[in-house]
């Protein structure tokens, strides 16, 4: 017969277990993140974006006036550093897997809107956090498991 604080302990590691299987498979292969962010006059702000060969990238930057240099692996779009008004609208694909690294400072008198839908992949140190997490749970379920040893006599 399992006792309450093993069958607690049952339930409670096994949510960690599924928590953690859950969080590791979802980071397999492209994320898609959208951005909508907005800077004041004078900011500025940097991207890098890690992504594998053909994940497609969208960037629409509206200000009245800023700075934008991008570069991105491989004989991908690259563009030095420029100066832009009004609006730009920014659509590749990567060509190679690495990261484009996206620097744009405000230059104008008013603000400036990013909105941009970009492709990544996980940072491979999730990778690790997910089996602690999954671990966490096991371990629970061990110790919960010794509530329902019997004791030797004596002890």
């Amino acid at each position: 017969m399992l006792s309450k604080r093993t069958i607690i302990g049952i339930i409670v590691g096994s949510a960690i277990i599924a928590i953690g299987v859950y969080s590791l498979i979802s980071d397999i292969g492209l994320q898609t993140i959208q951005v909508n962010e907005t800077f004041a006059v004078g900011e500025s702000t940097s991207y890098q974006i890690n992504a594998n060969e053909h994940a497609k990238q969208y960037m629409k930057i509206i200000g009245d006036k800023f700075d934008l240099k991008l570069s991105s692996p491989g004989n991908g779009l690259q563009i030095p550093q420029t100066s832009h008004a009004k609006e730009i609208t920014l659509e590749w694909t990567h060509l190679k897997d690495g990261i484009t690294v996206i620097n744009l400072q405000n230059t104008g008198s008013s603000e400036l809107k990013v909105v941009a839908t970009l492709e990544v992949t996980s940072d491979p140190i999730l990778f690790p956090f997910h089996m602690m997490v999954i671990i966490s749970g096991m371990i629970i379920i061990g110790f919960s498991m010794g509530f329902t040893l019997r004791k030797p006599k004596g002890f």
